[in-house]
């Protein structure tokens, strides 16, 4: 069993950065293998709205843009469960969850219920390394996402400065508990 851990911050030893390896060790206690994808490190472009917004992503499901998508993307497909976390900027997700993720929701939302995300757990964790104002605002920015994305939300978490003490054994707990689940199916 495959879990991805999409981490999204350039910081790879803040908030994000520990909120990922409490995915990675949930996953790992529950028997899944599971791999951090550092979207910073992976050079995925912005959508580039081809054929007036709907290029070759709508008719054959994939990103005629050519950098570190594609990689990533097929990843993806192949992947049993996800955790995506993100630091929390102005209220949404950071800039490179964002070019990822509105790249893959083009090839994959158009798919429907045939998409390779189509059924598959996902856990948000919105990490607000400031004054966590905009958590809100982020969780429902990545419910939407994962709606169209036909993943099945096993669970949104947040995390502040002020739970950060608790939250990792909760992300810990909720990725377990969401490959124990896929174990039963």
């Amino acid at each position: 069993m495959e879990v991805l851990v999409f981490a999204a911050s350039p910081n790879k030893d803040g908030l994000t950065e520990e909120c990922a390896q409490a995915a990675v060790e949930g996953a790992g206690v529950a028997g899944a293998n599971a791999q951090i994808i550092y979207l910073n490190d992976k050079d995925i472009g912005l959508c580039q709205a081809c054929d007036r917004g709907w290029g070759k992503c709508r008719k054959e499901h994939s990103c005629q843009v050519e950098d570190g998508f594609q990689a990533v993307h097929e990843k993806t497909g192949n992947a049993d469960g996800y955790v995506v976390v993100t630091p929390v900027y102005f209220g949404q997700l950071s800039e490179s969850a964002k070019a990822y993720f509105d790249r893959l929701r083009r090839c994959e939302a158009t798919r429907g219920d045939e998409s390779a995300l189509a059924g598959k757990p996902v856990i948000g964790v919105a990490a607000a390394g400031g004054s966590g104002g905009g958590i809100t605002s982020c969780l429902e920015e990545m419910s939407r996402l994962f709606s169209h994305l036909r993943c099945s939300i096993a669970d949104m978490i947040t995390v502040t400065q002020k739970s950060r003490s608790y939250k990792p054994a909760a992300i810990r707990q909720a990725t377990q508990a969401m490959v124990a689940a896929l174990g039963k199916e």
